[in-house]
């Protein structure tokens, strides 16, 4: 049964938290290209598309701990320290797309901002950029974790 929780968070993982990382990383340059060409229809399609895929894949994306906490029961390590700094990453993960990206993004969406407020746009795209970037390195620190675990069997 470990093996098939482990296969089911490696999924869920990767097809979930994937399509967020990306989508995200991209909104803040689709944002700077909608607002610099407000005739541009198919560039805020491209943002609100983008904005989509993080809202969707966030939900979707639950499934990655929970089949995660299926595995660890599993194995027997839900007190280990790597596991408990991965939940915490995770959820710290969680919270900087719930509570800052994925509202940040929806303002910018619903903003009817005029062009000539592009210092404006720029900045919430700047600040976009770095929360996306920190969401993607707790992610990528969380990734790290699960390979190479204290204790692992691999061996690797």
């Amino acid at each position: 049964m470990t093996k098939f929780f482990l296969s089911l968070h490696v999924i869920a993982a990767v097809l979930a938290i994937g399509p967020v990382t990306v989508a995200a990383s991209m909104f803040p340059k689709a944002l700077r290209r909608a607002h610099a060409a407000p005739e541009d229809r198919e560039a805020y399609a491209a943002l609100r598309l983008l904005h989509r895929i993080c809202r969707v894949y966030a939900v979707v994306g639950t499934a990655v701990p929970v089949f995660g906490f299926a595995t660890a029961s599993s194995l027997g390590v839900l007190g280990s320290a790597w596991l408990v700094v991965s939940i915490v990453l995770t959820a710290a993960a969680a919270a900087v797309l719930a509570l800052l990206i994925l509202p940040a993004q929806d303002r910018a969406l619903t903003a009817a901002s005029p062009p000539e407020a592009d210092v404006s746009v720029h900045r919430v795209a700047s600040r976009l950029a770095m929360l996306t970037g920190v969401f993607n390195l707790l992610w990528a620190t969380v990734t790290v974790l699960m390979i190479i675990r204290p204790g692992s069997t691999t061996g690797a």
